[in-house]
């Protein structure tokens, strides 16, 4: 068979249905053999199905577990769906087709899609968000942390339409205006659910210490969590028997505070009102504050604004000094405390509010021009009473929270940037919150033994007015019985936002069937944690803080074995379209995966997707490329009637094995598959300079090829006449001495600049590499009439002789 005969179609169809019928991707609860439990994240099936970002993202792994499984492995390689969300009911809405119609479409097109491709998955384990047996314990595990203290209600600040009725997050709501019918959005009070996840902020950083994870992935997720040593100060009020409580990680610079800035939302206002001279001023401002996003007010680079609140002033606690007290939209009472000290000499953002305010800037730390701006380094401490003089900080601001304990007016504090996770959508599409509002008796919990709480089946699912869920329309679901009392009750109408599926989905793939728990203890015990995680770098922070915590949180109440649930996480970059931009539909430089398969095969995507370039990185698309991989597999393909007779490896290509063997073992490991696909090729290079290749050869270079270009491995191997399937057979081993090349080639700098290159014995010794280089005939050359004065050698790589004229 050659490559022209070669009917890539019907033997792609053919070898993914063998592969089911086997049954050779089911992982086994019981295997005697080591685990590997390889997790990729799991897909939104949107109606527009699969990009070729999906190709890459599972690729990795897929070529990782398909060589696990050839080493021995027993491996867990699941897929399933992330299916509620706001894409699918918009799209539900437009259509006016019902959201569960929808997302059943799309995931039947998703699955054929991704066999088509032939992914190793067990699709025995496949998980939906959405079906009922599945958000039966993302409800669970609601309840358990409401029963924790960690889910909680509370009043918050939205961006609400009045004109649409709905509440937008700030990404819909920007410059203040509703996306849809931009109409100006205010802000507006509502009751929202939080999950305390600031209560783990701690443990979640520890955890790193334990993990595998890409350097930048920690690092994202260190910012995100932001936490901050610092102080908290108290600041007394002279008119009223009130204290403004502040953090700041800057306590050493107290003796520059020369304002203070609190929430336009701040409670202290309305209780004091009438003490407030130019109060309707204060309600002015607040009310224009209402119409900007959070984004907005918190955005650095705007004009400053505020008002000076005429009757309340603040005392500096550590000089006394009188200072006025302003509201300004950057503050927020979601932030903190609501109020912060204002350094201007040293802040950038409080030097521009001063000087539009006409507020005194008093230097505390030395250095910098004050009239060009705010000095933001380190120096002398000036300005400062006890603290003048010192010039480490980290001294300084040591001093000073001794100094503010003593004194009973502040202490050491920590702070983070994270915030509690707001819990809740006035949507249709997400799992209902398994709570009851009783009159008498509070937030009561649904009872266990009633849960899935169904998400009811109905005809209109478009948003509420007021900000209110679809399902406050519906009193058959919102009237019901307090499980406490028995009184009349109403049922939450809020549902759970779509991070709440994708939280946990990694233990489900373990057992996706069990009615009576979310996974069996015995199968968690032998399956967890993950050992190799893959996924966007769009999704280090939000999804993989949100996981851990659901995860560290069942590890606490004993219901998971281990604390971390990713022992290692890698991240793939973008595929760029052709012209080196992000795809998009606008730009048209979108490709679709299918249109690949249909006329080059699927072997043919797979390896390109992963020979494009650095698989962390961005790449763009190149369909030069794929040709170019299309004639690396045939090449291979025309070797199959060329072979010869031979159980070993020929003495002529022997060592060229050998060091491939290690070159793409090695690569697949650290996701250097480009790199591994190369080396392959240079092999195929040398066996066709060789003029033969023997049966011994053959087969390992299908073994190698195969996590990568599966179909075809397996066709040409059961051409052979091999017995069982390669994706079972055993993955190639290498001898390291048999890797050592007898002669290298070393380059040879005279003065730092390549002049030649020369072959030398692997192991001559430094003498003999000089002697050789000196030996050479354009080397000899240019040494003639010179003096060498200093020679020096790099192991296998290069001479290189410094010369000058002889005198």
């Amino acid at each position: 068979m050659n490559a022209k005969e070669y009917q890539y179609r019907q033997v792609e169809e053919k070898w993914q249905q063998k592969w089911e019928d086997a049954g050779v991707f089911r992982a086994d609860d019981k295997s005697g053999k080591p685990k590997f439990y390889a997790l990729v994240e799991f897909p939104y099936p949107s109606g527009a199905g699969m990009h070729v970002g999906h190709i890459k993202a599972y690729s990795g792994l897929e070529v990782v577990s398909r060589v696990r499984r050839m080493q021995g492995y027993n491996v867990l390689f699941p897929i399933g769906f992330d299916a509620y969300g706001l894409p699918t009911e918009n799209y539900a809405i437009k259509t006016n087709t019902h959201p569960r119609v929808v997302t059943d479409r799309n995931i039947e097109r998703f699955t054929a899609q991704l066999k088509r491709v032939g992914f190793s998955f067990d699709w025995d384990r496949v998980v939906d968000t959405t079906e009922e047996d599945y958000y039966k314990w993302t409800q669970w595990i609601f309840l358990k942390m409401f029963e924790k203290g960690l889910a909680f209600r509370d009043q918050a600040l939205v961006n609400y339409c009045p004109s649409c009725k709905v509440v937008l997050s700030n990404e819909d709501s920007q410059n203040g205006k509703c996306d849809i019918c931009h109409s100006d959005i205010v802000q507006k009070s509502k009751d929202v659910w939080y999950l305390r996840i600031t209560e783990y902020a701690d443990k979640l950083l520890e955890g790193l210490e334990q993990v595998d994870y890409l350097p930048n992935v920690k690092q994202q997720q260190v910012n995100w969590i932001g936490r901050s040593t610092g102080a908290f100060v108290n600041f007394s009020l002279k008119e009223v028997d009130e204290t403004l409580r502040i953090y700041t990680t800057r306590p050493d610079t107290l003796f520059g505070v020369t304002f203070m800035v609190i929430a336009p939302e701040h409670p202290l206002l309305e209780t004091y009102q009438d003490r407030i001279a130019n109060y309707a001023d204060v309600l002015a401002y607040k009310a224009e504050c209402a119409k900007k996003s959070e984004f907005e007010r918190t955005q650095l680079v705007k004009d400053k604004t505020g008002v000076c609140i005429q009757g309340l002033t603040a005392i500096n606690p550590v000089n006394g000094k009188e200072i006025p007290i302003y509201i300004s939209d950057y503050v927020m009472m979601g932030y903190g405390t609501g109020a912060i000290m204002a350094v201007p000499a040293h802040d950038e953002r409080d030097y521009d509010f001063a000087k539009k305010f006409g507020i005194d800037i008093i230097p505390v730390i030395k250095g910098g021009d004050l009239n060009e701006g705010a000095y933001t380094g380190d120096g002398e401490m000036i300005n400062s009473d006890f603290l003048n003089g010192l010039t480490n900080k980290k001294d300084s601001i040591e001093k000073m929270i001794g100094e503010l304990s003593a004194r009973g007016i502040g202490e050491k504090g920590v702070q983070y940037k994270m915030k509690d996770w707001a819990f809740n959508r006035q949507r249709y599409w997400g799992e209902p919150i398994p709570i009851v509002h009783c009159e008498h008796c509070g937030m009561v919990a649904v009872p266990y033994e009633e849960l899935p709480l169904r998400l009811p089946k109905v005809e209109h699912f478009e948003p509420g007015t007021d900000g209110e869920s679809p399902l406050a329309k519906l009193p058959e679901f919102v009237n019901c019985a307090c499980p406490k009392c028995g009184k009349p009750a109403r049922r939450e109408t809020d549902t759970m936002p779509q991070w709440a599926g994708s939280s946990w989905y990694f233990l489900r793939y373990i057992d996706p069937h069990n009615p009576a728990a979310f996974a069996d203890r015995d199968k968690l015990n032998y399956w967890m944690p993950v050992d190799w995680y893959n996924g966007g770098m769009e999704h280090v922070t939000r999804h993989l803080i949100y996981s851990r915590f659901w995860h560290k949180f069942l590890y606490d109440l004993g219901e998971v074995p281990v604390a971390e649930p990713y022992a290692k996480r890698t991240a793939q970059g973008l595929i760029l379209g052709p012209d080196g931009e992000k795809m998009s539909k606008s730009k048209g430089n979108v490709i679709d995966p299918l249109d690949v398969v249909d006329e080059f095969g699927a072997d043919v995507l797979r390896t390109y997707v992963l020979f494009m370039g650095d698989y962390e990185k961005a790449a763009p698309w190149s369909e030069n490329g794929v040709k170019g991989c299309k004639r690396f597999l045939d090449r291979v393909i025309n070797l199959l009637d060329t072979v010869q007779d031979g159980e070993t490896f020929s003495p002529a290509l022997e060592g060229a094995f050998h060091r491939t063997i290690r070159k793409v073992s090695e690569d697949i490991e650290s996701m250097k598959f480009n790199t591994a696909l190369a080396a392959l090729m240079t092999l195929l290079n040398q066996i066709t300079d060789g003029g033969s290749i023997n049966r011994a050869e053959y087969t390992t270079l299908l073994k190698l090829l195969s996590p990568f270009a599966p179909h075809l491995a397996e066709e040409l191997w059961s051409q052979m006449g091999e017995q069982g399937m390669i994706c079972t057979a055993a993955w190639p081993t290498y001898d390291a001495d048999k890797c050592i090349e007898a002669s290298v080639e070393i380059a040879v700098q005279i003065n730092g600049k390549i002049r030649a290159r020369v072959q030398i014995p692997s192991d001559a010794t430094a003498e003999q590499a000089i002697a050789a280089a000196k030996a050479d005939g354009k080397i000899a050359e240019q040494l003639v009439g010179m003096t060498v004065i200093k020679e020096f050698y790099a192991t296998g790589k290069l001479v290189n002789l410094v010369i000058k004229p002889a005198q």
